[in-house]
């Protein structure tokens, strides 16, 4: 009877994710660039904290900066317990994206995000490792914008990817999938 009540009291504990899982979850590829701000960025250094990939350019006009700004809220939500999630902007778009552009369009956000540029190989390499696409769509004879994967990488802290969120799902649920899984 008392296992039955454990087991019980268990399930109710383990809150499902909002976001699609990784089933088995699996080690979060390693990323190790200079980041926006001139400092050297290794992932695996967050462990203890959830971590969410957003991969984007600061030239979108429509997904990219509704995501931004959906992070940046459920980090406000989350109020004293933001700290417990880090933001990471993985740049689509490295021939446009400077450190230094890249650094102001996400301080426009929340100051706490952190961005990643660097050249088209290096950012092609990442983008393979969490299987995004991005394509260059010409959109005059001088300029282009860049179709690309829209998902949100949730990292536990651990250091293991464990769900992946689509493109316009609220504040709210990012911040119940970031409370469920820092409860781990």
């Amino acid at each position: 009877m008392l296992s039955l009540l454990l087991a019980a009291s268990m399930a109710q504990a383990a809150e499902p994710l909002k976001s699609g899982t990784f089933s088995p979850a699996r080690a979060a590829p390693e990323i190790a660039q200079q980041a926006a701000d001139g400092r050297d960025f290794r992932l695996s250094t967050l462990r203890g904290k959830v971590v969410v990939l957003e991969f984007g350019f600061t030239h979108c006009q429509a997904i990219c900066p509704a995501s931004l700004a959906l992070l940046a809220q459920a980090r406000q939500k989350l109020g004293p317990n933001a700290d417990r999630l880090q933001v990471v902007f993985i740049s689509v778009d490295p021939e446009r994206d400077t450190p230094a552009r890249l650094k102001d369009y996400l301080a426009k956000f929340d100051k706490s995000f952190i961005g990643l540029t660097g050249t088209p190989e290096q950012m092609a390499a990442i983008r393979k490792d969490y299987g995004i696409t991005a394509t260059r769509v010409p959109t005059g004879p001088d300029s282009y914008q860049m179709g690309h994967s829209s998902y949100l990488y949730f990292i536990d802290k651990k250091g293991m990817l464990r769900a992946l969120m689509p493109f316009g799902r609220p504040a709210d649920e990012i911040v119940h999938d970031v409370n469920v899984l820092y409860a781990e």
